[in-house]
């Protein structure tokens, strides 16, 4: 254009083509920003380092950040030099990694005085929308929960247990010998199975679209867990956790909108960690697999710590991941790499010096990892949260290992499955660490065959390994058969104090028995060694390992006794088909079922006492599930115990005058029930002849006596002697 041809005003000039050409584009979305406060208030010199520390922790815990994303806002100070205000604003390439921002990175430990706080940028405009005037809230009227730990009042101090029949399950009272006591049922109550918390407050139930947790005198729903297609749950020791795993990943397009809690960041995740308490999720994890496994699901695939402040998963042959609850954030925000993990088991006793035995002030886990190329394998203990490495062994040889805390934390008893240079047969060897003394002192155990079964005796140091030398031992079943019966031997080992170094030794060992299960009574001492899911031997034997005989040498002293002869064998019992054994929580009785979901025949249960005595048999169509209600731990002080048990012998005569008025009462109601039956017998009796005689009458046909009036009455007397006594009179 000439200057010839330019407009006399600069109002008439046509700028049109030049804004077109420099238009600059707006972008209206913001659901990309968030806006992270509480980070640390450094000057220009650390402002770079920051950032950067912040952008590699967002993109790991998010996604992408935009090529200039983040904007970090600095002003001077009081004494003029620049600095940052404590927050900054962050934008994503995608509204989802934004929202993952906010799920997973706020609460984010920067360091002990720095914690993040995460918003969405649009939040904050809601946030400064809010009225400013306070409306009081409407306060809802109070509504008393029942108490989900009501059974344990119960007066006679019985114990629940719930049973799984075709469709119904059904809540019942232990009374011994007698009938169960019915509580509460409900047809369809679950569509899977049923399974107990661990201190019995819950009863979860399964179903299409997730968990329910029932409890309470009525039995009411507590809490709801959404999760299609739900298998398995796992509670934490303490019941404020609950874990859950779908072989379906989460979709969020099959869910109908506001109808769960799930967000773009659960899309795909089968892992689901929820607050008891709240119902609340707290975060989802994906399921992991490791290169050129098989497919199989390994549970639980999180295990807590005893306090429920740590729980952890292993990336088999990767690395073990510790998480801390509540947050749900990595300890230390990071994994522990550990080339060619296997397993890991928590130490059961708790980091809170309540015992003077544990000198660890921290939890700790163990767990083991195989021989790779020139590197033994190797057991290693760690403390938590510091991730100290506290003790290691190696091993040689190894095929297998299977980690056993005893119930205090006192020791751990590592199973190691060996093999031979030519790997041509196999034996084991018992690694036992003793983590209650000075330096954990290692003791090896050498095992010449292999190990089927290993259990320690419950707040004991002893413990009962199943062994067998069998050549059908392996063998693979036939097709459409069950696996061979094979012959076993038990042996118990007690930890051996009279001499300088303490060491486990053998107390009894048992052989020539087919006994593939180990079952403890929860209070030690007793012990029921079972033959479950054979075709041929369905045997129960009860045990007792500090049996007293009668001492029938009135007046002679007393020999030593010999090693081993406490342990006695209180009876043997069959339960034809049994697939079951499981103690209550007193350790008086135990159940002995056979499911449908693994017999084809005879389903039903029996109830047995510690010494073997059937008390009940219930053949029952359609059995499934049997399971005691677990009992919290005992509220009563050591002092408390020894007390009761110095005034047992008092407590025992109101307990066995009780049971003799049950037994009194039992009679006399089967006694009445049998007069009523037959006092009802003859009253129908009475009547059917009487209406006989009137259709008799009726069609003419009435009976008369043929001695009619020549009748005579013949009393007959019996005499029977109750008793006799002969006395000599002097």
């Amino acid at each position: 254009m000439s200057l010839e041809n330019l407009p006399e005003r600069e109002e008439d000039i046509d700028f049109s083509d030049i804004y077109e050409k420099h238009q600059v584009q707006f972008d209206d979305n913001l659901d990309t920003i968030v806006v992270a406060d509480g980070a640390p208030i450094v000057d220009e010199a650390k402002e770079e380092k920051l950032l950067n520390v912040i952008k590699k922790a967002f993109t790991k815990g998010a996604g992408e950040i935009k090529d200039g994303g983040m904007w970090m806002p600095m002003a001077p100070n009081a004494k003029g030099k620049k600095e940052s205000k404590g927050y900054l604003f962050i934008e994503f390439e995608t509204p989802e990694a934004a929202h993952a921002a906010v799920k997973n990175m706020d609460g984010y430990k920067m360091s002990k005085s720095h914690t993040l706080s995460v918003n969405k940028f649009t939040d904050v405009e809601k946030y400064n929308k809010i009225n400013d005037e306070y409306v009081e809230p409407e306060v809802e009227d109070f509504t008393p929960k029942e108490h989900l730990k009501s059974w344990l009042m119960d007066p006679q101090a019985r114990d629940q247990f719930v049973m799984y029949r075709g469709d119904d399950v059904s809540i019942y009272w232990n009374r011994k010998s007698e009938k169960p006591e019915h509580v509460y049922s409900r047809t369809n109550w679950t569509e899977t199975y049923v399974q107990w918390s661990p201190l019995g407050s819950y009863l979860a139930t399964f179903h299409a679209q997730g968990i329910a947790l029932w409890g309470g005198p009525s039995w009411n729903k507590i809490v709801r867990f959404v999760h299609p297609g739900v298998k398995l749950i796992d509670f934490s020791p303490n019941e404020r956790y609950l874990v859950t795993w779908s072989n379906e990943p989460i979709n969020l397009s099959r869910l109908p909108e506001g109808g769960h809690p799930f967000t773009d960041y659960d899309e795909g995740n089968h892992i689901l960690i929820w607050d008891i308490k709240t119902g609340s999720l707290l975060r989802s994890f994906p399921a992991v697999q490791a290169e050129g496994q098989q497919k199989t699901v390994r549970w639980p695939m999180f295990k807590w710590c005893a306090s429920d402040k740590y729980f952890a998963r292993v990336v088999p042959g990767q690395q073990l991941s510790v998480y801390e609850a509540p947050s749900m954030g990595l300890v230390g925000k990071k994994s522990i790499k550990i080339d060619g993990i296997v397993d890991f088991e928590w130490s059961p006793a708790r980091a809170d010096k309540s015992d003077p035995k544990l000198p660890h002030k921290e939890d700790i886990l163990a767990y083991w990892t195989p021989e790779v190329g020139n590197q033994p394998a190797r057991v290693t203990m760690m403390s938590v949260p510091s991730k100290e490495i506290i003790r290691t062994k190696n091993l040689f040889n190894v095929t297998d290992c299977k980690l056993f805390w005893q119930s205090k934390g006192h020791f751990l008893a590592v199973k190691v499955d060996r093999h031979t240079k030519t790997k041509k047969s196999t034996f084991a060897n018992l690694e036992i660490f003793r983590v209650s003394e000075k330096a954990i002192p290692v003791e090896t155990l050498e095992i010449k065959d292999p190990v089927l079964a290993f259990a320690w005796e419950p707040q004991g140091e002893r413990f009962a390994i199943i062994t067998t030398n069998d050549p059908a031992y392996g063998a693979m079943p036939g097709q459409g058969g069950a696996a061979p019966t094979i012959k076993t031997a038990i042996t118990f080992y007690y930890l051996d104090q009279s001499k300088a170094v303490a060491g486990f030794r053998p107390l009894k060992k048992i052989d020539k028995k087919t006994a593939n299960y180990l079952f403890w009574s929860p209070k030690g001492r007793h012990i029921v060694l079972a033959t479950l899911r054979s075709a041929s031997v369905s045997d129960i034997e009860f045990w007792d390992l500090d049996f007293e005989p009668l001492n029938t040498g009135e007046g002679k002293k007393e020999a030593k006794a010999e090693l081993g002869s406490s342990v006695q064998q209180l009876s043997v019992q069959e339960h034809y088909g049994v697939t079951d054994i499981e103690w209550d929580p007193t350790g008086r009785y135990v159940v002995s079922g056979s499911s449908m979901w693994r017999q084809t025949v005879d389903h039903g249960f029996c109830i047995w006492d510690f010494k073997g005595q059937q008390l009940l048999h219930e053949t029952i169509d359609k059995f499934k599930q049997l399971l005691w209600r677990p009992r919290p731990k005992s509220m009563l002080s050591p002092e408390q115990k020894k007390k009761i048990r110095k005034n047992l012998r008092q407590y025992s005569k109101v307990f066995d005058e009780e049971d003799l008025a049950a037994g009194d009462a039992n009679a006399a109601r089967v006694i009445a029930a049998r007069r009523k039956a037959i006092e009802e017998w003859y009253g129908w009796r009475k009547k059917a002849e009487k209406k006989m005689q009137e259709e008799r009458k009726a069609a003419g046909k009435e009976l008369r006596a043929a001695d009619e009036g020549k009748s005579e009455t013949i009393e007959e007397w019996v005499e029977e002697v109750i008793d006799e006594t002969e006395e000599i009179v002097s």
